[in-house]
């Protein structure tokens, strides 16, 4: 039997590069004093991590290393804890599967 080696997520994300639109996020996480159940949910659901906890306990989004695999638009945007749009052209990420 032939067994693959294993290889792990954050291995394969090195590869990708992302060409950052400084301004013109493509995700924001809306105001709010306490974060709802969807936006605690963003933190481990999230494959890049780009969600995590201020000082304050609010949830903030970091779209440098966003894959826009779609995670967050199924879990938070229908409640309008985020905003989602595509990247502008040219931007976002760069996959290079090495």
């Amino acid at each position: 039997m032939n067994v693959e080696p294993s290889v792990r997520v954050e291995d394969k994300l090195y590869y990708n590069r992302y060409l950052v639109d400084a301004g013109h996020t493509h995700v924001r996480v809306r105001a709010h004093k306490t974060p709802s159940p969807q936006l605690l949910t963003l933190l481990k659901a999230c494959p890049a991590r780009c969600y995590e906890l201020n000082d304050n306990g609010q949830v903030e989004v970091t779209v440098d290393g966003c894959i826009e695999c779609g995670t967050c638009r199924v879990i938070a945007e229908p409640t309008g804890d985020i905003e989602w749009s595509h990247p502008r052209g040219g931007y976002g990420v760069l996959f290079k599967f090495g």
